[in-house]
């Protein structure tokens, strides 16, 4: 092949154009021989490489098929194992499960017992308080009975009035004493009022009136309507300003009866809706020097007045208790002179037990002294010729004077103490 490509450079070489054409066609033959034995040599080295492959691929193959085996019997040693060991465990789930199951049912089994007689408990307290509400019941339909007789005293005009005025009475003499309050007297323009209360320091009286407008009011309070409800509270308003104009024109006597009266409701809840929804009706009744006053605060008011009777009273026997005093007074000043003089008699006596005892220490003093004192012995006279011995002396050389007694035996200190 390498002569034949020197060959055909060296026709090249030469120029022959058929030459050259012959060279070409030899050159592409060549190079197709060259290809297809390249190729098949290409083939046979894929072949080799492919049966390379297919025998390693088997060989992995085989490789993994023999560890999917060991894996496998590995699988189904660990399955027996599990298996084994799900199957103690069970039994033991079973045990335990079974032994759980008996104290839940012992516990179950106590508690129904205590839930039982809580049960009998309960129903025995619910008896109880049955029977206390059967009572209550039956006391509330005693209070409703009450209330409906009382709501037909209500019904009536004449039997309302007496029922207000009762409880006006009712209030007025439990905080009053007999004597200070009237009911139903007669004043000079022949009108008599519900009650007048004495006041003290010789004021006229007081005047309370009882009767108070229910039948507007009642009316107003079970309209339903707004109209309806409109219109009784116009009349419920000119009603009560009619009968505040009436307790100012008949009561209010000057000189005889006090500027002030008081209309009294016979209900706190009235008394308070009143101010609430007819606010113009109070402020005219307050200009007319009318007080609307409820059951508290005419108590109250009653108590106030009870205190300034009690005051008055008091002032009116100031003067017995001024001259009780002066006589206390009195009585005070001698006593205090006479303290007085038993003092000074008690100094005087003091003064005398305390010179006696003086006394008496001077007297025990000079005792003590007279027993301490020695008695001399008798010397016998010398000779007229021999010395004469010095004699012993009671006196010490720094005392004062000593008196020597006839006796010639004792002699005595003696000491001017005084």
């Amino acid at each position: 092949m390498n002569e034949t490509i020197s060959r055909f450079l060296s026709l090249l070489l030469a120029g022959d154009t058929v030459a050259i054409t012959a060279a070409a066609v030899i050159v592409v033959v060549l190079l197709a021989v060259i290809l297809i034995a390249s190729g098949r040599r290409r083939q046979a080295e894929m072949a080799q490489e492919i049966s390379r492959e297919a025998a390693r691929h088997s060989a992995d193959t085989e490789a993994r098929l023999s560890e999917m085996i060991r894996i496998q019997s590995e699988m189904q040693g660990r399955f027996t194992a599990m298996a084994e060991a799900l199957a103690q465990r069970q039994s033991e789930l079973n045990t335990v499960v079974g032994q759980r199951l008996d104290g839940m049912t012992h516990r179950l089994g106590a508690s129904i017992t205590e839930q039982t007689k809580s049960t009998h408990d309960n129903l025995r307290q619910l008896q109880e308080r049955l029977a206390v509400i059967d009572a209550a019941q039956n006391n509330i339909q005693t209070l409703a009975k009450d209330v409906v007789g009382l709501q037909a005293i209500l019904s009536n005009k004449q039997t309302r009035g007496a029922f207000g005025q009762g409880r006006m009475e009712a209030i007025v003499a439990d905080g009053l004493p007999l004597g200070a309050y009237q009911f139903q007297t007669t004043l000079s323009n022949g009108n008599r009022p519900d009650c007048t209360i004495r006041m003290p320091n010789g004021a006229p009286p007081l005047v309370i009136d009882a009767k108070f407008p229910l039948e507007a009011w009642n009316a107003f309070r079970e309209a339903t309507a707004p109209e309806a409800r409109r219109a009784a509270g116009q009349q419920f308003r000119r009603d009560t300003e009619i009968h505040i104009r009436d307790i100012s024109e008949k009561y209010l006597i000057s000189g005889e009866t006090q500027d002030t009266a008081f209309l009294f409701v016979p209900s706190e809840s009235i008394f308070a809706e009143l101010h609430e929804h007819f606010e113009a009706v109070v402020q005219k009744a307050q200009r007319a020097r009318i007080v609307i006053v409820s059951p508290s605060l005419l108590l109250l008011s009653i108590q106030v007045i009870q205190a300034v009777l009690k005051d008055q009273r008091m002032r009116e026997q100031a003067h017995l208790i001024q001259g009780e005093v002066a006589l206390l007074m009195d009585d005070l000043g001698r006593l205090d002179e006479r303290t007085r003089k038993l003092q000074s008699h008690f100094l005087s006596a003091q003064k005398d037990v305390e010179q006696i005892v003086t006394s008496s220490e001077k007297l025990a003093r000079r005792g003590a002294r007279i027993g301490a004192l020695e008695l001399e012995r008798p010397v016998e006279k010398p000779a007229p010729d021999e010395p004469q011995p010095p004699q012993p002396s009671l006196r010490p050389a720094a005392e004062p004077r000593l008196a020597e007694p006839r006796s010639g035996l004792l002699r005595f200190k003696v000491v001017d103490e005084d």
